[in-house]
């Protein structure tokens, strides 16, 4: 598939204070596209427009928040003029037992994950309409196959993935075109986060090879934007999750069989897991929630 040059194209990212979001906008700058940052971490963001390499702005907001969003929307437009690309990639995570989980985290990565990727598209669609643009939603490893202790983490990225298969037929017609992004474990502070506690680290260490390991954040994130390049339809952080989509019909079952046994060996440890959103992006959600509430 041909490329799509992005010199002078408008990017808008979503999660842009750290990790995949703020690699992403520097290496989308570096093509020559002007970006708009959105997040919660207004001092992050800020430093992460600082390192861009063209024209580019940041915006404070809550991903679920509509009426934010849709203000967002509406300012990127007035500020660059049009909207080429965006990239819904605002995430959150928790881990631990579904039964002991923490029911708010649970829904909170529910909330972001999939409810502020469709607040975010809803948004910037008409921008989209107007430029005949491409929409990436940034899914995971997680969309392909279920694990256990990642229940809302799991449902959050099938949910998107779905959302978003189901929104390329409705507005392909227009040009617009949609992608979904699949990243297994990539350096982030949301992975090193989850790594911080002992059950989940084992536990990641003990699936599968190429599954089990932690991959650098660079390569993936060049892949990213090569996706984004080619408007293509399918994007993969890494080279073997193409291959899982062939499979993947077969995992819910061995992921039953070979699950349980793994739970029942760590079955005493489960009590301590963490069930809180993990990793600095999580933080900063839970501060913001928290501040709201007073």
């Amino acid at each position: 598939m041909s490329r799509v040059g992005l010199e002078g194209q408008v990017a808008v990212v979503t999660g842009a204070a750290r990790g995949v979001g703020e690699l992403l906008a520097r290496k989308l700058s570096a093509r020559g596209a002007r970006v708009a940052l959105v997040g919660l971490e207004e001092e992050a963001l800020k430093e992460a427009a600082g390192r861009l390499h063209t024209e580019g702005a940041h915006w404070y907001a809550d991903v679920t928040d509509h009426e934010a969003m849709s203000r967002v929307a509406a300012e990127v437009r007035e500020r660059f003029g049009k909207v080429d690309i965006v990239v819904a990639n605002a995430g959150v995570a928790n881990g631990g037992p579904f039964a002991d989980s923490d029911p708010e985290a649970w829904r909170r990565v529910i909330e972001v994950n999939l409810i502020g990727s469709a607040v975010t598209a809803r948004a910037f669609l008409p921008a989209l309409t107007e430029s005949r643009g491409y929409l990436l939603q940034v899914a995971s490893l997680a969309a392909i196959t279920p694990a256990p202790m990642m229940s809302a983490y799991c449902a959050s990225k099938s949910g998107v993935e779905a959302y978003a298969h189901s929104l390329r037929a409705e507005v392909g017609h227009q040009g617009v075109r949609v992608g979904v992004a699949y990243l297994s474990w990539t350096d982030t502070d949301m992975v090193r986060g989850a790594d911080q506690d002992d059950v989940m680290r084992e536990l990641r260490q003990r699936l599968p090879w190429p599954s089990n390991k932690t991959y650098p954040l660079g390569p993936a994130v060049d892949r990213m934007v090569a996706g984004i390049e080619r408007r293509s339809a399918h994007v993969y952080g890494q080279w073997w999750l193409r291959g899982m989509q062939g499979v993947r019909g077969y995992l819910p079952a061995l992921i039953g069989t070979v699950g349980q046994r793994e739970m029942k060996r760590f079955a005493p440890r489960l009590q301590g897991v963490r069930t809180g959103l993990v990793g600095a992006g999580g933080a900063a959600d839970e501060e913001v929630r928290a501040t709201q509430r007073h």
